[in-house]
C-alpha cells in the first residue's frame, strides 16, 4: 500500500475511534475531493507498475523485476481495458470544482489519458505488435546486456532477469499468435519492414553462448561476487540463452522468414488496413494532442518546407557557395571537412558539447535537472534501422544517468554539422532537461512525474534546437545549417507521414521527396522513411509542439512586453511537466495574467 493511501486511511481510522465515549458511535467519514483524488492517483500507479513491471524498472523502482508483462495477451489487455473503465468512472465521481488549480490540471490529465486508452481499443494494435524501429527482441538485448534499465549490481538483479527470460520466451509465442491472427483478419506490417527486422533477430542466433549479448552481464559480473554465486550464475546463464533464449528467437525468426513475410502487404500506409482512415486519424490526436486533420498538417508541412529553404539560401550566401539549394545539399553531404574518420571521433565529439552547452545554457534557464547523463553510441545490433540519436531518461534518485544514444553507423551519413541541433535536442536543454525536471520534480503526482505527450516532449526538443543561437552555439554557419536541415527535417516528417498513411504515397515516392528538399544521405533517408512507416504519426510530434510552444512564447512576449523573462518562460514551461499543447497555453496564459495584474 503506497505512503499517501495509508496515510488517508490512517485517518479515518483515527476519525472513527475518537468518539469520546465508550459507546459505539455511528459516523460518516467525508473525505474531500483533494485527498480523494490523490488516493485515486496513487492507487492507479501502483496497480499500473504491478500490471506493467518493466515501467516500474524504467523509473527505478525494482520491486518486479523478475517479471514482464505478456502485454500482447487477451488477458493482459481486458485487464488494462477494466482498469482504465474502473478509474474513469471512480475519477468522474469526484467533484472537480473542489479542487485547486493543480489538482485540476492532475484530473484533466488522467482523464485524458483514460479516455485515450479506451478509444485506441478499438484498432488492433496486437495484431502487428512488432516491426524493426519498435521491437521487443532488440528491447530484451539492449535489457539483458545491462546497457538498459535492468540492474546487474546484485546476485538477485542477475536472478531476477533469468525470470525475465522465461516470460520473454512466452511473450515471443503470444507475439506469434497474435500475427497469425492478424495475417487471417488481413491486418499485417509492411513486409519491408519486417524483411528489415528479419537480420536483427538472426544476429541474437548464435552458436557459441559467449558470442551472445545476453552473455555480457556474466563477463561483467561484479567482482564483491562469492566464487560460488559466480559459478552457479555463469552456469544458469549458459543454460538460460543457449536452451530459452535462443530458441525463442529462433521460433520468432523461422516464423518472419517462413511464413509472415510471403502474407506481408506491400502497401506501407496506415491507410490500408481495415479501419485504417480512422486509425490513423486517432494515431494523429494522440501524437499532437490537437484536432488538426492530415490535410491541415500536410500543409503546414509544405509551407514549413518552403519558409526554412528560404533561410538556407542566407547561409548560402554568407559562405559564399555559389550555386542552387540542390546543389548546396551535395556539397554539405559529400565535402570531407564534414565528416568523421572513426563512429568514436563522433561519439567523442558529442562529449566535448557537454560541459560548454551546459554552461552557455544557464543564459536562458534557472532551473536544471540534478540528474546527470552520458553519450553511448547505439548499439550495432540496431544502429542500421535506428535513429540519429535517441534518449533514455535516468531514475530521479541519480542511480542511473539518462543516456544519449548516438547513431555511427555509417559515417557518410553522420555530418558533423548536424551535431549541435542533435545535441541540443536530445540532452540540453532538450530532452534530458525537459524529462529529468519533470521526474525529478516530487510534487506532481507520480503518473504525471513518469508520464509524457508526445507533442510536448517532442515539441520541447524541437523548440530546443532553436534556442541554439540565443544559447550561443550555431556560431559557424555550417552549425546553423545543421539547425536549419534539423528543424527542415522535421517539416519534412508532416509531408511525408500524411503522405504515406493518408494520401497513400509509396516508399519511393517518400524518398524523393526527402532527396528533393533536404541535405539527407541514403542510409538516414531510408532508415527515417521506414521508420515512419513503422510508427504511425509519431514524426508530426516535433514540429506541431514546436510551433505551438514558440506561437505561446511569442505571446507570452507581446502581452509581458519589457517584463517578459525568457528564464521565468522556461521554467513555466517545464515545472508542471508534460501535458497536452491546449493545456500548456491556457497554462500560460494564466501565467501572464497574473504578471500583468
Amino acid at each position: 500500500m503506497n505512503l499517501r493511501l495509508s496515510a488517508v486511511l490512517a485517518a479515518v481510522c483515527l476519525a472513527a475511534a475518537c468518539g469520546g465515549n465508550d459507546e459505539p458511535v455511528a459516523t460518516e467519514t467525508v473525505v474531500d475531493a483533494p485527498t480523494a483524488l490523490h488516493a485515486l492517483f496513487d492507487e492507479h500507479f501502483e496497480r499500473g507498475l504491478e500490471l506493467n513491471p518493466l515501467s516500474a524498472t524504467f523509473i527505478g523502482d525494482y520491486r518486479f523485476n523478475d517479471r514482464m508483462a505478456n502485454s500482447d495477451s487477451p488477458e493482459h489487455r481486458a485487464a488494462e481495458k477494466a482498469m482504465d473503465e474502473e478509474f474513469l468512472r471512480r475519477l468522474l465521481e469526484i467533484d472537480r470544482g473542489q479542487l485547486g488549480y493543480q489538482d485540476q490540471l492532475s484530473y484533466d490529465i488522467f482523464r485524458i489519458n483514460r479516455e485515450q486508452s479506451l478509444e485506441g481499443n478499438q484498432f488492433p494494435f496486437h495484431l502487428q505488435p512488432i516491426n524493426q524501429f519498435y521491437s521487443i527482441t532488440n528491447f530484451f538485448v539492449q535489457l539483458g546486456s545491462g546497457a538498459s534499465a535492468h540492474p546487474f549490481k546484485t546476485v538477485k538483479d542477475y536472478e531476477d532477469f533469468l525470470s525475465r527470460a522465461d516470460d520473454f520466451s512466452v511473450i515471443i509465442d503470444q507475439l506469434v499468435s497474435n500475427m497469425q491472427e492478424g495475417m487471417q483478419a488481413g491486418v499485417t506490417q509492411p513486409r519491408i519492414l519486417m524483411e528489415k527486422l528479419q537480420p536483427q533477430i538472426d544476429a541474437h542466433i548464435v552458436d557459441n553462448v559467449e558470442d551472445s549479448n545476453f552473455y555480457a552481464p556474466v563477463r561483467n559480473m561484479p567482482g564483491d561476487f562469492s566464487a560460488e554465486d559466480r559459478e552457479r550464475l555463469t552456469a544458469l546463464y549458459a543454460d538460460k540463452i543457449m536452451n530459452t533464449i535462443i530458441p525463442a528467437y529462433q521460433r520468432i525468426g523461422n516464423f518472419i522468414g517462413d511464413d509472415y513475410l510471403e502474407n506481408a502487404r506491400e502497401t506501407v500506409g496506415l491507410y490500408a488496413q481495415p479501419n485504417g482512415v480512422s486509425w490513423y486519424e486517432y494515431m494523429v490526436r494522440i501524437r499532437t494532442t490537437t484536432d488538426m486533420t492530415p490535410e491541415e498538417i500536410h500543409q503546414v508541412g509544405l509551407d514549413e518546407v518552403a519558409r526554412i529553404h528560404g533561410e538556407m539560401h542566407s547561409v548560402m550566401e554568407e559562405v559564399g557557395f555559389e550555386g542552387d539549394l540542390k546543389e548546396f545539399f551535395e556539397y554539405m553531404n559529400s565535402d570531407p571537412q564534414f565528416f568523421f574518420d572513426e563512429p568514436e571521433q563522433l561519439i567523442q565529439g558529442y562529449r566535448d558539447m557537454s560541459d560548454h552547452v551546459s554552461e552557455l545554457s544557464k543564459g536562458l534557464f534557472e532551473i536544471f535537472p540534478k540528474t546527470g547523463f552520458e553519450v553511448r553510441r547505439v548499439e550495432p545490433f540496431r544502429e542500421k534501422s535506428a535513429s540519429g540519436g535517441s534518449y533514455m531518461a535516468g531514475t530521479p534518485d541519480g542511480e542511473r544517468p539518462g543516456v544519449f544514444y548516438a547513431n555511427a553507423y555509417d559515417l557518410s551519413a553522420r555530418p558533423n554539422w548536424a551535431m549541435e541541433s542533435l545535441f541540443l535536442h536530445e540532452a540540453i536543454p532538450g530532452h534530458h532537461f525537459q524529462i529529468m525536471l519533470q521526474r525529478e520534480n516530487e510534487d506532481l503526482p507520480d503518473f504525471r512525474r513518469f508520464g509524457g505527450f508526445t507533442a510536448f516532449s517532442e515539441g520541447w526538443g524541437l523548440y530546443a534546437e532553436s534556442l541554439g543561437k540565443e544559447i550561443g552555439v550555431y556560431t559557424d554557419p555550417y552549425q546553423y545549417f545543421g539547425g536549419l536541415n534539423a528543424e527542415l527535417w522535421r517539416s519534412i516528417r508532416l509531408v511525408v507521414d500524411t503522405g504515406i498513411h493518408a494520401k497513400g504515397w509509396s516508399r519511393q515516392q517518400v524518398l524523393d521527396y526527402m532527396y528533393a528538399n533536404s541535405a539527407v544521405a541514403e542510409a538516414r533517408a531510408v532508415s527515417e522513411a521506414e521508420r515512419f512507416m513503422a510508427i504511425p504519426g509519431q514524426a508530426l510530434a516535433y514540429k506541431v509542439g514546436q510551433l505551438k510552444i514558440r506561437a505561446i512564447r511569442d505571446n507570452a512576449e507581446a502581452r509581458l512586453g519589457d517584463e517578459f523573462d525568457i528564464k521565468a518562460f522556461h521554467t513555466e514551461v517545464l515545472r508542471d511537466g508534460a501535458m497536452p499543447l491546449s493545456m500548456l497555453e491556457a497554462k500560460i496564459d494564466r501565467w501572464i495574467e497574473a504578471q500583468l495584474m
